[in-house]
C-alpha cells in the first residue's frame, strides 16, 4: 500500500474543514490573504467543494474543504479523502476537526488512505501521493490496518480469474496465514469427497484447475471462537444454466466474500485481538464441461441434506453450505459469512448497502451501529419464516433455490439457515463487493464491504490483547 499516512511533517499545509454553521469562525481565523481569496471566489462551505489558498507572496497557504453542516441530513465521514486524489503531492495536516470529535478524525484519515488506493498490477499509477500527518489521538496503526486489509481485499477482487484463479487465491489466503503465523491446511480435488464436502466438489469439479477448502485458525485455543467463511467462486459462468455473456463482465468478482474474510482475518490478527479466529474459505471456479453438476442432480451435503439442484447458477450457496456445516460443527461464538451471493440484494438495496441476517436480535443491533459508526453501512433483512418452505425438495430434503421469482436474497440467507444448528450467533452477509463509480474513500473497482464493521465489533466485544 502507498504509504500516504505520516507521524509528522516539518511543515504540513493545513486544510481547513468549513460547513455552514462554523464557515464564519473558519473564515476569520484564516491568514488575511487567504481569507481575502475566498471572498474573492465566492467559496461556499458545501460538501465537497474545495479551494486552494494562496498566501501574499502567491505561495500555498492550505486548503478549504466544504463539509455538510450539523442539520444535514447525511454526513459522509470519508468525504476529506477526495482531496488525496486532487492535492498536489506534499505533506498536509488538518488543521480543525470536523463535526463528530475524534471518532469523525479517524474516519477522516482513513477516508484518506482508503481513497489513495490504486490497482497497479497491469498499468502504473503515480509513484508519488499527497502524505497526510496522522492527527494527533488518532490510532495510526489502527488506520492502516484497516486500509491494509481494505487494499489486500481489493487487490484480489481487481485481479482477473486468469490470474487470480483457485491457485492464487489459496496462495493469497495461505501467504496471509503464514505472515500471521496462522495454522492452515487445504483440502483438494477428490480429497473432498474424501472428507466429505461433496456441494464444494460438484459446483468446482468441472474446471480446470480443482476446487478446494482453505481451512486457518489462529489465535488461543481457550479463546473466543470467531469463525470467517468466504464464499471463493474465482469466476462464474453461471454453470450449464449458463449466464449472458453481459452477466459476466464483473464474474471476477465473485470471490469477494472470501476476499472479505481475509480483509477482516488481516484486520483481527495484526491488532492481535484475543480470539480464536478461524477462516473457511470453500474455492471454486463454475465451468462448463462434460461432468459440471446439472440441474436437476440431486448431492449429498456435509450436513447431511440431499440438495437437488434446481439452477445451476445458485452455486456460491451450495460452496458456504458445506464450510458453513463444518464451521458449526464446532459451534463458535460469532460465525460470519460473506457472499456475493444474489442479484436481488442489489435490487433492494443497491450496491452499496449490503443486506445482512441473522437470528440474533443483540448482535444484529451491534452490527447496526457498528456499519453507522465506520461508515461502513448494513441493512437487516428479515430470515422470513413463511418462505423457508419454498426451498423444500420434492424428492430431495431440499432445493437450491426457491419455487417462486421473489425474495431471492431472502431464501438464499434462509438456505444456509438450514446448514446452521449449534451456532446461534451467525450472521449472512451479502455484499457487492464492488465500487460501480468513485466516491471519497471508494475508489471504482474491487471493494471490501463489512469487514471494518465487524473488526470494530469484535474489538469492542473482546477488547485489545
Amino acid at each position: 500500500m502507498t504509504q500516504v499516512l505520516i507521524k509528522s511533517a516539518r511543515r504540513p499545509t493545513p486544510i481547513w474543514f468549513a460547513a455552514s454553521d462554523n464557515w464564519r469562525a473558519v473564515r476569520d481565523a484564516l491568514p488575511k490573504p487567504a481569507a481575502a481569496f475566498a471572498e474573492a471566489m465566492g467559496f461556499e462551505p458545501r460538501a465537497g467543494r474545495y479551494l486552494a489558498l494562496p498566501a501574499a507572496d502567491g505561495a500555498f497557504a492550505g486548503v478549504l474543504l466544504g463539509m455538510e453542516g450539523a442539520t444535514a441530513r447525511f454526513v459522509d465521514p470519508l468525504a476529506p479523502g477526495r482531496l488525496a486524489t486532487v492535492l498536489p503531492v506534499g505533506d498536509y495536516a488538518f488543521a480543525n476537526a470536523p463535526a463528530g470529535g475524534a471518532a469523525a478524525l479517524e474516519l477522516a484519515t482513513l477516508g484518506w488512505a482508503l481513497s489513495a488506493y490504486r490497482f497497479t498490477r497491469y498499468k502504473a499509477a503515480a509513484a508519488k501521493w499527497p502524505r497526510l500527518v496522522v492527527p494527533a489521538g488518532v490510532d495510526m496503526a489502527r488506520v492502516v490496518r484497516m486500509a491494509e486489509g481494505h487494499a489486500l481485499a481489493r487487490d484480489l477482487v481487481n485481479t482477473p480469474a486468469n490470474d487470480m484463479g483457485p491457485d492464487a487465491l489459496e496462495a493469497a489466503a495461505l501467504a496471509l496465514a503464514s505472515r500471521h503465523k496462522a495454522k492452515a491446511g487445504v483440502i483438494r480435488g477428490a480429497d473432498l469427497l474424501k472428507k466429505n464436502f461433496p456441494l464444494i466438489h460438484a459446483v468446482g469439479r468441472a474446471a480446470a484447475r480443482p476446487p478446494r477448502l482453505v481451512d486457518f485458525t489462529w489465535g488461543p485455543v481457550k479463546a473466543p471462537k470467531v469463525t470467517l467463511v468466504g464464499k471463493g467462486v474465482c469466476f462464474d459462468t453461471g454453470g450449464l444454466d449458463l449466464k449472458p455473456s453481459s452477466a459476466m463482465l464483473l464474474m471476477k468478482k465473485d470471490m469477494a466474500g472470501a476476499a472479505t474474510a481475509l480483509a477482516l482475518a488481516h484486520m483481527i490478527m495484526d491488532a492481535k485481538l484475543p480470539v480464536r479466529l478461524r477462516v473457511l474459505l470453500p474455492i471454486v471456479e463454475n465451468s462448463v464441461a462434460g461432468d459440471a453438476f446439472r440441474p436437476g442432480d440431486i448431492y449429498p451435503s456435509r450436513k447431511g441434506l440431499t440438495v437437488e439442484i434446481g439452477n445451476t447458477d445458485a452455486e456460491g450457496r451450495l460452496i458456504l453450505a458445506d464450510a458453513l456445516a463444518l464451521a458449526d460443527e464446532e459451534a463458535p461464538d460469532l460465525l460470519f459469512d460473506f457472499a456475493t451471493l444474489t442479484g436481488a440484494a442489489r435490487v433492494a438495496l443497491g450496491p452499496d448497502l449490503p443486506p445482512f441476517y441473522t437470528m440474533d436480535d443483540a448482535l444484529a443491533g451491534d452490527i447496526a451501529a457498528r456499519g453507522f459508526a465506520a461508515a461502513d453501512p448494513v441493512w437487516r433483512l428479515p430470515l422470513w419464516e413463511p418462505y423457508d418452505a419454498l426451498l423444500d425438495g420434492k424428492i430431495s430434503t431440499i432445493n437450491n433455490v426457491s419455487s417462486g421469482p421473489f425474495a431471492g436474497s431472502i431464501t438464499a440467507a434462509l438456505f444456509l439457515r438450514r446448514f446452521i444448528e449449534k451456532t446461534p450467533s451467525w450472521t449472512h452477509f451479502d455484499i457487492y463487493g464492488w465500487n460501480p463509480s468513485t466516491k471519497p474513500g471508494r475508489p471504482e473497482g474491487g471493494e471490501t464491504q463489512t469487514a471494518r464493521l465487524l473488526y470494530g465489533l469484535i474489538e469492542h466485544r473482546y477488547g485489545r490483547a
